[in-house]
C-alpha cells in the first residue's frame, strides 16, 4: 500500500521537484479513498486559512466545476488564501465571481468579440506569428524569442495597444505570474522549513512588485478606455467600454489583467511545452509533420492535456455537500488540480504517454465544464496551431536543447527559459 506522508502540496519546494516526481506524487494521491487535506501556509500580511482539500481525480474536478452554485469562485479562485481588497482591486476579475455578476461580465466580453473583431484577430495572429518566427535567430531562448511574444502581441493588437508598450506588458505579466519564483518575484525561498517558506520582508517586496505590476496594467487599460469612450476606433477596448451594457473603468482594468495574464501563460507555456514534447518524442513529431493539418488539432489538445499550463484553481463550498463519498462543509476550500485530473488512469489510457492521436481526449486543461470554462480557449488553440504551423513550415528541424528552467509555482506549469536550435 502506497503512503503519502512525504507529499505536502503546500510546501513550496515540492513544486521544485522534477516533473515526473510530481506526477508520481499525484498518482498516489488519486489512489487514496478520500481527498488529501492540506494545511495553508502562513503568508505575511495575508490572513491565514485552515487549509484545503486537494481534488485530484477527473470525476471530482469535473463535478465541482459543473456545480458552481455549491463550489463557488467567490471570494477568490486564483489564490489559496482569501485575497485582501488591496490585491482584489487589480486581480479580482470575473474568474473570482459567481452569477449573476460573472454572467454579466462574460456576456459583455462575449458580445464584444464580433465577426469583425474575430476576423481581425485571425489576421493579426497570422501576421504576428510570421513576424516572430522571421525574427528568430536559429538558436537562443525559445521562450523569450518566440513563445512569450505571440500571445502578448495578439492581445495588445486586439485591444489597440501600440507595439512600443508590448515589452513593458510582458515584464508586468512575468511578475504577476511569478508566484514563488525568485527570478521574477525577488522572493528568496527558505527550503528548510515547510511552515515558513518565505521571509517577511522579502515577501513584502514581492507583494509591492505584484501590486505595482497590477496597478500599471490597470492604469494602462483605464487610460485607453477613457480615450476610446471619447473616440471609439472599433477595437476590442472600444466595444468593451461603449454601448448600453459596458465595462466600468475598474472592470476594464481587471479584465485586461486577466486577458493578458491568462491569455499569455496558457499559450506561451503550451507552445514551449509542445516543442519540448515533440523534441522528446520524435515519433510523434514525425507523425505531425507527415500530415500536419490532419494531426495538429489532436496535437494541440494533447499538449494542453499533458502539460496542463494552469495547475489549479480554488473553489469554496457555499453549503454542506457530499461528493463521491466525501463530506464537505460550508466554507471549506478545495483546489481543483487540473494537472492530476489530466493524468487520471480512470479516464485516460496510458496517461503518462504523449500521444497526439489520443481520442477521446476529455482533458480539463482549459478548466472543467461549467460557467468558468476558459473564455479564451478558442483563441489559445488558434495561437498554438498557427505558431506550430509557422515554425515547422519554415524550420522543420527546430527542437529544444537541454532541460528547461521551470517556474517555481503551484499555480502555473511554466517554463521560463529553454534553448532551441534548428
Amino acid at each position: 500500500m502506497s503512503t503519502t506522508t512525504d507529499i505536502d502540496l503546500s510546501y513550496i519546494p515540492f513544486w521544485a521537484r522534477p516533473q515526473q516526481e510530481r506526477a508520481d506524487a499525484f498518482r498516489r494521491l488519486r489512489q487514496l479513498d478520500r481527498p488529501l487535506f492540506c494545511h495553508e501556509n502562513k503568508v505575511p500580511f495575508i490572513k491565514q486559512g485552515a487549509g484545503y482539500y486537494a481534488l485530484v481525480r477527473h470525476a471530482d474536478v469535473t463535478e465541482a466545476s459543473r456545480s458552481a452554485g455549491i463550489f463557488s469562485s467567490e471570494p477568490t479562485s486564483n489564490s489559496i488564501p482569501d485575497m485582501p481588497n488591496w490585491l482584489a482591486v487589480y486581480f479580482g476579475s470575473m474568474i473570482s465571481m459567481d452569477d449573476p455578476r460573472h454572467a454579466r461580465l462574460r456576456r459583455i466580453v462575449s458580445r464584444a468579440f464580433t465577426p469583425r473583431i474575430l476576423a481581425k484577430m485571425e489576421e493579426d495572429l497570422q501576421r504576428a506569428a510570421a513576424e516572430i518566427v522571421g525574427r528568430a535567430r536559429g538558436s537562443g531562448d525559445f521562450v523569450q524569442d518566440v513563445a512569450a511574444r505571440l500571445p502578448v502581441q495578439v492581445i495588445c493588437d486586439m485591444m489597440g495597444i501600440p507595439p512600443d508598450r508590448h515589452d513593458e506588458i510582458l515584464r508586468h505579466t512575468n511578475i504577476i505570474l511569478a508566484n514563488a519564483d525568485a527570478e521574477y518575484a525577488g522572493i528568496p525561498v527558505d527550503f528548510s522549513h515547510p511552515e515558513a517558506p518565505f521571509q517577511r520582508w522579502p515577501v513584502a517586496r514581492g507583494l509591492l512588485k505584484l501590486i505595482s505590476a497590477g496597478r500599471a496594467l490597470s492604469a494602462l487599460a483605464r487610460r485607453l478606455g477613457r480615450e476610446r469612450r471619447k473616440n471609439p476606433t472599433g477595437d476590442l477596448t472600444s466595444l468593451l467600454v461603449n454601448g448600453e451594457e459596458h465595462l466600468s473603468s475598474q472592470e476594464l482594468g481587471s479584465f485586461f489583467i486577466l486577458l493578458v495574464v491568462a491569455g499569455s501563460e496558457t499559450t506561451r507555456n503550451a507552445i514551449t511545452h509542445g516543442l519540448k514534447l515533440l523534441t522528446d518524442n520524435p515519433e510523434q513529431r514525425e507523425l505531425l509533420l507527415g500530415d500536419f493539418e490532419r494531426h495538429v488539432p489532436g496535437a494541440v489538445e494533447e499538449v494542453v492535456r499533458y502539460a496542463t499550463p494552469v495547475i489549479q484553481f480554488r473553489r469554496t463550498l457555499t453549503r454542506d455537500h457530499t461528493m463521491n463519498g466525501q463530506d464537505y462543509h460550508a466554507g471549506d476550500k478545495v483546489l481543483l488540480f487540473y494537472n492530476s485530473a489530466n493524468r487520471d488512469e480512470a479516464v485516460f489510457t496510458d496517461p503518462d504517454v504523449f500521444d497526439i492521436t489520443r481520442t477521446p481526449n476529455p482533458h480539463v486543461g482549459f478548466g472543467g465544464p461549467g460557467p468558468h470554462y476558459c473564455l479564451g480557449a478558442h483563441l489559445a488553440r488558434r495561437e498554438i496551431t498557427v505558431m506550430f504551423r509557422e515554425l515547422f513550415t519554415r524550420h522543420p528541424g527546430i527542437r529544444t536543447v537541454g532541460e528547461p528552467d521551470y517556474l517555481l509555482s503551484n499555480f502555473v506549469n511554466g517554463i521560463k527559459h529553454v534553448d532551441y536550435t534548428w
